[in-house]
């Protein structure tokens, strides 16, 4: 496969910050997941922090040392739970409005296998502005569709720096919305349902257990192998988790390949995670480990 050059896009930091939903995540897990109608017993409930934004602000802070999340919750004991787990870990949660209302609500069904069916309630999420918000040209912005795409599309249009868009769940996305992103990251299912990432700059799909892809322009460009993991606990925040590695790594200047089985690498530690914010160790640990097996696949092969 041949490796065009990458395009340029704006310089990175080692600073992220995130705006999109929070919320309390109530799942339940059993040994498989019910069919239409059906109930299935025995299932295990927990209570924990959520949300696709919160997910890859603490990511971020946990991989990177620091984060900033811009968001809602409400003025609710699940909303201020939220806030101190959020701060606790690392990101700076100062541009979190408190709401009237409820804290947005996921409810989760997870099987033995780590596959899982969510609803979600977005309670105070309906309610993210960007009010007083400012972004700095040396941050990157990372983004999903989990606030109102309207919300986003400003974002977009204040941040000077990096933009990065997680197109999940899935939807039409604002045509001037695309244009603005620098980098748009989806699994395999989303790429699908969102044909205008075909034409996209830089897009980066997910494929599971087949690992990831980056395409420009709708060539595909780089790939990476997925890490094997065989004690799957929860696959909830894997994705989120990806999302942060992979803009930190671009960010951090690695080629597209390199930077893509980093966070391949930190979805797989993801997985082994019960929680929905797992614990994950600093991205220079995963660009070293990297990098050794990469240099160890090449010498394998001579």
């Amino acid at each position: 496969m041949s490796t065009p050059v990458q395009p340029s896009a704006p310089t990175l930091s080692s600073t992220l910050t995130v705006v999109g939903s929070i919320n309390l995540d109530i799942t339940a897990t059993a040994s498989r997941l019910p069919s239409p109608g059906e109930t299935v017993g025995g299932a295990v409930l927990r209570q924990q922090p959520g949300g696709k934004g919160a997910n890859q602000a603490v990511a971020a802070a946990r991989l990177a040392g620091n984060a900033r999340m811009v968001g809602a919750v409400g003025q609710d004991e699940a909303g201020r739970t939220l806030l101190s787990a959020m701060a606790g870990a690392g990101v700076d949660v100062q541009d979190i409005a408190q709401v009237e209302g409820a804290t947005g609500t996921a409810l989760v069904l997870v099987d033995s296998q780590g596959e899982n069916q969510i609803v979600v309630c977005p309670g105070a999420n309906g309610s993210v502005a960007l009010d007083g918000i400012t972004f700095r040209d040396d941050e990157a912005l990372l983004c999903q569709l989990e606030v109102d795409q309207d919300v986003v599309l400003e974002a977009a249009r204040r941040a000077p720096g990096f933009f990065a868009l997680n197109a999940a769940p899935a939807a039409p996305i604002i045509p001037e919305l695309l244009e603005r992103c620098d980098l748009v990251i989806v699994n395999e299912t989303e790429y699908e349902l969102i044909p205008a990432l075909k034409n996209a700059p830089l897009v980066a799909v997910t494929y599971g257990a087949d690992g990831s892809a980056l395409f420009v322009d709708g060539e595909r460009v780089a790939e990476a192998p997925a890490v094997r993991v065989t004690d799957i606990a929860n696959t909830i925040g894997a994705g989120d988790a990806f999302c942060a590695a992979l803009v930190l790594a671009l960010g951090s200047g690695l080629e597209h390949s390199h930077a893509l089985a980093v966070a391949n690498a930190v979805g797989a530690d993801a997985v082994r995670d019960a929680s929905s914010q797992p614990a994950l160790q600093p991205l220079e640990h995963y660009i070293e480990a990297t990098h050794l097996l990469d240099a160890a696949s090449s010498a394998a092969t001579r």
